[in-house]
């Protein structure tokens, strides 16, 4: 099968090496022409993940034409933020009834829009788009360690192709039905691991973290519920599964920026030392407006928001948290 991706960051480059290894003859673009033809030339992609080698039979190209002709699944591996650039500047070459898979979890700034909707949107075909998602972070995938992710889209027999077309001997694909939950999901733990890397950064340990979390997993399945989600999306593996990845890996990206601000940076100064983008930035400016829209009750994202974009200290932060009036638990 022939396999084009769209986007040579991390996570891209990482599923370029799994499905190569099962057979499939792999396409990976990139944007920018220059970088992306020193990483054709070398076969090494330092600037998103080093320490791995592509493989000569991987064709690495900026012209997506090139990777995208007769391509049976394509993989969408850009930011959020640019997935509707991307697509739009290659639409002539995307015509057809081919999958589209989003690898992305955020929402779009300016119409606070998923990727699969994006996708839908771009090409006038919601029945062609799709989305992995779950604990799966390029660092581990590139190595071949072992990874397990949801697919889901539309139609259960696309969902088995698809399923079929991914899954490979250290990469299992589960399917799913909810699209709109698994991308909520994949959205929102991002700004929950945002809120475990300020405690991080502001040194509070495992208790605060461990509290985070499972707080804040109440506040995602609060979020999806209200927008018509299956709760029991929120408890698989694009729910608390990527969520604990996120917020407790050394590879987070989430995480890790959210321990940058903890330990003092300010959102500028974070965004410039960190040269990967971490989605739950923008995630959390998007989710301001949806919580108030769809009035639910959401303390840890309003906090990571005012803390982003109001100058509130994360030490303040935390201190609205633990005052808040004492409830029941739910």
């Amino acid at each position: 099968m022939r396999i084009a991706i769209l986007g040579n960051g991390g996570f891209g480059t990482a599923m370029a090496l799994t499905l190569e290894r099962a057979g499939h003859a792999v396409a990976l673009w990139g944007h920018d022409a220059s970088y992306t033809a020193s990483i054709a030339a070398s076969r090494k992609n330092p600037r998103y993940l080093s320490n791995v080698t592509l493989p000569d039979s991987i064709c690495v190209s900026s012209d997506a034409k090139a990777v995208l002709d007769r391509a049976s699944v394509i993989l969408v591996a850009v930011p959020t933020q640019h997935i509707r650039p991307v697509l739009l500047g290659m639409s002539g070459a995307l015509a057809g009834d081919v999958p589209v898979v989003s690898l992305a979890k955020g929402l779009e700034q300016s119409t606070g829009l998923r990727p699969s909707q994006i996708i839908a949107e771009v090409l006038g075909a919601p029945e062609r788009a799709f989305v992995l998602s779950g604990p799966s972070h390029a660092e581990e995938i590139a190595h071949g360690k072992p990874t397990t992710v949801v697919v889901a889209g539309p139609g259960d027999d696309a969902l088995v192709y698809l399923q079929n077309a991914l899954q490979t001997d250290r990469f299992r694909v589960y399917r799913n039905s909810d699209l709109l939950g698994v991308e909520l999901c994949g959205a929102l733990k991002n700004v929950m691991a945002l809120a475990a890397g300020i405690a991080d950064g502001l040194g509070y340990g495992d208790n605060a973290k461990a509290a985070i979390l499972s707080r804040g997993l109440v506040e995602m399945q609060r979020y999806g519920l209200a927008c018509g989600a299956d709760p029991k999306t929120f408890f698989g593996l694009a729910g608390v599964g990527d969520l604990a990845v996120t917020a407790f890996s050394q590879h987070g990206r989430n995480r890790a920026f959210g321990e940058l601000i903890g330990k003092g940076e300010t959102l500028a100064q974070a965004l410039k030392s960190s040269p990967k983008v971490a989605e739950g930035v923008w995630t959390a400016k998007v989710l301001a407006a949806e919580v108030e829209k769809h009035g639910v009750e959401m303390p840890i994202a309003t906090a990571v928001w005012r803390v982003l974009y109001e100058g509130m200290s994360p030490e303040h932060a935390v201190t609205q948290l633990m005052e808040r009036d004492p409830k029941a638990e739910g």
